[in-house]
């Protein structure tokens, strides 16, 4: 990072290539990569330590586990069955798979280790530091010693669902959210199959569902759903499920949990999440999948066409490269999981609920549910060179 002076009379501290808000999973990726193509980067979190405030349940799919070189002793045991539960709980439906399909992370030291690798790969990272907007070229940050302006090239927006650095560039932004919470606790052994319970139940999580994931270490307890539909507030419906929840049975709750929360947008990948001086990557670029609301293996494919995008502007000078970054194309592939998703919305009723469950439990019912939870599918990989061209070196390193 290199030292400036003043710009239109505003005083700057500092410049660097690349100003990435946030330091969640996408916005380490993002800028571990363009360190190693040799930009300057300087990474910015608003958090003192990135092992607080953690808002994901961590949980990983198989594509992304076959893919992406991520540390092995910062992963649960694998994950083969899924029970899915109407309300009520009665007459379950289980579905288990030839294959490891899910790994639950320990994230905080996931995200410790990937701060070490953007920091050996030359990433400067500022933690407590908020980002306080932009004019120009020019972005205002407030740090621990107060405020300081940096002079960045680019800004990637990797600042969650409701990202101020989108509101900055004029960028879309996320409109369809629900809020989950969940708590999480060590577990002793024991020995039942891990097993992730999925409870769909609109009384308890309105337009989404309710979970326990048990991988026999930790157990995970959540619900999650629209805001304006929980009949009594989403930590009242946390309490409800969690006096009741499947898989927990013989398992003493400690009295302190780790508590997590926030929003999931669920409109999927948005259209305009580039523009000339930067663009978003995760959350903050709606790269969740609509229908299970999961968004890690999204962050990640997301984030490598995002550095090879920016490798691409930095390195031939021109700006107009960061149209290859279009939403719009991508989100074509998600068609199918949209639709999926206004259907999940529209069951507001028990009743509807156990109907749907009597078409889940046929045999095409349980094959529809094998192929959504079980799939090959995953976020689409767009990595695209200059001119749009796929680059001939794939840019994936480990996490």
């Amino acid at each position: 990072m290199k030292t400036a002076g003043t710009a239109h009379g505003v005083p700057v501290t500092a410049s660097t290539d690349v100003l990435v808000v946030g330091a969640g999973l996408a916005g380490l990726h993002t800028a571990t990569l363009l360190a190693r193509e040799g930009h300057d980067v300087l990474l910015v979190d608003r958090r003192a330590s990135l092992t607080g405030a953690i808002r994901t349940t961590g949980i990983f799919v198989r594509k992304t586990l076959d893919d992406f070189p991520l540390p092995a002793e910062h992963l649960g045991p694998p994950i083969r069955r899924v029970v899915l539960y109407p309300p009520g709980l009665d007459r379950p439906v289980s579905l288990v798979s030839a294959r490891d399909e899910y790994r639950v992370g320990d994230m905080a030291p996931l995200y410790t280790a990937a701060a070490a690798t953007a920091a050996a790969a030359g990433v400067r990272t500022a933690l407590g530091t908020r980002y306080a907007g932009r004019q120009g070229d020019i972005f205002h940050l407030v740090g621990r010693d107060g405020p300081t302006t940096v002079r960045a090239r680019f800004v990637v927006g990797a600042d969650g669902a409701r990202s101020t650095v989108a509101r900055d560039l004029a960028l879309d932004r996320n409109r369809h959210l629900l809020i989950g919470a969940e708590e999480v606790f060590a577990l002793p052994g024991h020995d039942e199959p891990p097993t992730f319970h999925c409870v769909v139940d609109p009384t308890l999580a309105p337009g989404y569902l309710a979970w326990v994931v048990n991988d026999g270490q930790h157990a995970h307890v959540g619900v999650a759903g629209y805001a304006d539909r929980f009949p009594a507030g989403l930590r009242q419906a946390l309490r409800r499920f969690s006096a009741s929840a499947p898989g927990l049975a013989g398992v003493e709750r400690p009295e302190v949990v780790e508590r997590r929360g926030g929003p999931i947008p669920v409109g999927g990948v948005l259209r305009r999440i580039s523009c000339p001086d930067g663009l978003l990557v995760g959350d903050a670029a709606g790269a969740v999948s609509p229908l299970t609301a999961g968004g890690l293996d999204p962050c990640l494919r997301l984030s490598e066409h995002a550095a090879a995008v920016l490798h691409d502007a930095l390195r031939s000078g021109k700006p107009e490269a960061l149209t290859h970054y279009d939403g719009a194309s991508l989100r074509a592939d998600f068609k199918g999981r949209l639709m999926l998703r206004r259907g999940l919305a529209h069951l507001r009723t028990p009743a509807l609920t156990a109907a749907a469950f009597t078409l889940l439990r046929t045999p095409l019912g349980r094959a529809a549910a094998g192929r959504v939870l079980f799939g090959d599918r995953s976020f689409p990989d767009a990595h695209v060179g200059e001119h749009g061209r796929a680059p001939a070196r794939r840019v994936t390193r480990r996490v």
